[in-house]
């Protein structure tokens, strides 16, 4: 259903305490700034309280939600500043935007069918357009007294682990619960110290403009992922639930899109990986920044001679490449730079390169963010203005996984009409 959303208020939250002098310059790593200037993004909702049934943005409640917001920043410090030339965050203290906005409907009507490019009202923000400000909020009062909350930090300050700190801190805050206040390390720039690298242009799983991006969001049951699992297990390999995905969404789209495939291109799946384990020892996860590199695999074409089980294991085996000796090699090289592309060496001379990109929050604390009310009874994505993207989340009940899809709109129309996609879904 479509949302009509009005802003009524628009604000600037700042640290409750000033950033230290010493403080104000934060640099960016090596691997934030070869980051395209987009935004990490959740919504957040929650249903009608029974002491909330009247509820009104101007109770007390609400002030009390700022004020958590604004000590939260002082600890959070880079997301008060604004981003500078790609190389640094100028912590002035400058706040971010808060908005808040009325939706004119009921949370249980909009939860039964939700569209995907009508969340993008939801945020404070577009999701694609993260330039100087870190940090963006839009608190969103539906008619039932239910609300969603819209968060948005740059991907150029850090990546998904390092949102979920901040959010799930700022969350402890708000109700109260010292004893789950976890503190960032800003370590990045001392792992992968800066370099004059200029903002990257976007690369071709962006060039498509928004108009012909189409969001699917798909649901696969627990009983259909273990499906999925049990097919393609083979050679003494049993993929892990996001394996599985990844080769089964891939094999569908190359089924569905064959018709128009290219003999001039040439696809790279791509997963993104979280480096922090991988270090000698391992980094905490509280490690703030774009601590995370990607593996790149070279699917075979040939989806009727290739069962699945063959780029599940090509899968597993460019993911596990990202280990500790790499790590090491990636911090000492003067290379890093090209790493991000490393697909690009693959396929050279091979034609146009087309990344299909996995990325999952699966096991991410999603549904840990109570700011006093309880638990959000769900937590989304929303349209991405990015072809060939794929995001994996688990369901509210934590058995099931829910893939947000973004493809161009005339392969979307054949990927969401595939039979075998069909079969394996639950909802959509």
């Amino acid at each position: 259903m479509k949302l009509e959303v009005q802003v009524i208020c628009t604000e600037i939250i700042k640290p409750s305490s000033p950033t230290p002098q010493q403080l104000r310059h934060y640099q960016l790593s090596s691997l934030d700034q070869q980051i395209h200037p987009v935004y990490n993004h959740q919504l957040f909702f929650y249903p009608t309280k029974p002491d909330l049934q009247t509820y009104n943005v101007n109770i007390p409640d609400l002030h009390h939600f700022k004020m958590s917001v604004s000590e939260a920043l002082t600890h959070f410090y880079p997301l008060a500043g604004r981003i500078r030339n790609n190389s640094f965050v100028d912590c002035n203290d400058e706040g971010v935007p808060f908005k808040e906005a009325r939706v004119k409907c009921q949370l249980s009507d909009f939860l039964q069918n939700p569209v995907p490019g009508e969340l993008n009202k939801l945020f404070p923000f577009p999701l694609d357009d993260a330039k100087e400000l870190p940090m963006g909020i839009q608190f969103n009062a539906f008619d039932c007294g239910g609300m969603g909350i819209g968060l948005c930090i740059s991907h150029k300050i850090g990546d998904a682990l390092s949102y979920f700190t901040f959010l799930n801190t700022w969350a402890a805050i708000a109700r109260g619960d010292r004893n789950n206040i976890v503190l960032p390390e800003f370590v990045s720039a001392e792992l992968f110290p800066p370099r004059d690298i200029p903002v990257p242009l976007p690369g071709p799983a962006l060039e498509a403009s928004e108009k012909n991006i189409a969001t699917k969001r798909v649901v696969f049951s627990a009983s259909k992922i273990e499906e999925i699992r049990a097919k393609y297990t083979g050679n003494e390999i049993r993929p892990s639930r996001v394996e599985a995905l990844s080769a089964f969404i891939w094999r569908r789209f190359i089924a569905s899109t064959k018709n128009k495939s290219c003999p001039g291109r040439f696809y790279v799946i791509v997963h993104t990986v979280n480096l922090r384990t991988k270090f000698e020892p391992p980094l905490s996860s509280q490690s703030f920044g774009n601590i995370f590199r990607v593996a790149a695999t070279i699917p075979s074409m040939d989806n009727e001679k290739d069962d699945g089980c063959n780029l599940v294991r090509r899968i597993r085996e460019s993911i596990r490449k990202i280990d500790k000796e790499y790590v090491r090699k990636l911090q000492a090289s003067e290379h890093s730079i090209e790493s991000s592309n490393e697909w690009a060496e693959s396929s050279s001379g091979k034609g146009e390169t087309i990344p299909f990109v996995f990325t999952s929050l699966c096991r991410f604390p999603l549904y840990e963010a109570d700011f006093g009310w309880g638990k959000p009874v769900w937590a989304s994505s929303a349209r991405l203005n990015t072809k060939n993207l794929v995001a994996f989340m688990d369901t509210a009940t934590g058995d099931g996984i829910e893939a947000w899809i973004n493809l161009k709109e005339e392969d979307m129309a054949e990927f969401g009409s595939d039979e075998q996609l069909l079969a394996a879904l639950q909802s959509c």
